[in-house]
């Protein structure tokens, strides 16, 4: 592990990418403007629809590629129409897809996404995500990147068993890893997490995920209880902004407030803009407050791809950088 989590700063052209991610693809399907109460045996009307590239890792390949970043993307769906319209929006981001897979006896995966305001019901068809494994992953590929991130870690079952040996081996080559666990949809928040700990230079969760990762009532215990264990810990905390621990140090980083359209993937593009800057081997200050920056942008279309995918917007939001 390098000092305080910082990935190695190695001269361009020595690795082939600067990050590689492997993990989840499936299409987001929204519905807007739906009741809080569903009754069943009803048709209940919704006010919009969109159809959008889901997947937390899919979502941060594509907006860091987007961001100028250059992303290997290691994935799988199914052989399907919804795989294929997934795969050409990954490919107009400009991510590396040659690793990218289609499965003949899997289905690709969907989350449907039902909006009642300022709420929401998920969910997910896991099909092929679920299905990934360790021994389908090139770890050759992988390793020609400075850094590795896993995100969805509760989605992708079939990582489990291989996923502590295989941060080790990066690790061994030079590389420093990144995880963002996302929900659990069991509520267990155990199995192979608490092994992969002690295995990352980063962690990227939201202040809930964190509380339950710890085990800990407040923000304050959860990041003591970890921050022994994690070099680097960056919380989203959403219109709060984000809290920095690094080592003893504790920091928080004011948020770019707006107002939203929809913030799906809102935290994956947070990730986005943190491991951009991350990777240019700047300070966790100056790469969260590029994060609130990409994390605001998200929430002004629908989906969490959509505003990367308009420039004017784009360009728009990261001019308020300093």
């Amino acid at each position: 592990m390098t000092e305080a989590g910082v990935p190695p700063q190695q001269p361009a052209g020595t690795k082939r990418f600067d990050i590689t991610i492997a993990g989840e693809t499936n299409l987001d399907l929204i519905l807007y403007g739906l009741p809080v109460q569903m009754p069943v045996e009803r048709e209940l009307l919704a006010s919009g629809f969109q159809t959008t590239l889901g997947g937390s890792s899919s979502i941060l390949a594509h907006n860091l590629a987007m961001l100028g970043t250059r992303v290997g993307f290691l994935s799988q769906v199914g052989h399907d129409e919804l795989g294929e319209l997934a795969y050409q929006r990954l490919r107009e981001s400009g991510a590396d897809l040659s690793r990218f897979t289609r499965r003949d006896d899997l289905g690709t995966g969907v989350t449907v996404l039902l909006h009642h305001g300022d709420t929401r019901h998920i969910l997910t068809y896991l099909g092929a995500m679920a299905k990934l494994t360790v021994a389908d992953l090139d770890q050759q590929y992988l390793a020609s990147a400075r850094h590795f991130h896993l995100s969805s870690l509760f989605l992708q079952t079939g990582l489990h068993a291989g996923l502590p040996g295989l941060f080790r081996e990066l690790r061994a080559t030079g590389m420093t890893i990144s995880l963002d666990t996302n929900d659990d949809p069991e509520d267990r928040w155990s199995g192979v997490l608490d092994e992969l700990l002690d295995e990352i230079d980063l962690l990227l969760p939201n202040e809930d995920e964190l509380l339950r990762i710890a085990r800990q009532p407040t923000l304050e215990a959860a990041l003591d209880a970890l921050s022994p264990r994690v070099p680097l810990i960056v919380v989203k905390c959403g219109r709060r902004g984000a809290v920095i621990q690094q080592g003893a140090h504790r920091e928080v980083i004011a948020p770019l407030l707006v107002t939203p359209v929809d913030t799906i993937g809102a935290g994956d593009s947070f990730n986005a803009g943190f491991l951009h800057r991350y990777l240019q081997g700047e300070s966790p200050a100056r790469c969260a407050a590029m994060a609130n920056v990409t994390g605001a942008l998200s929430t002004q279309a629908v989906g969490g791809t959509e505003a990367f995918r308009d420039a004017a917007m784009r360009a728009q939001f990261l001019s308020r950088l300093d």
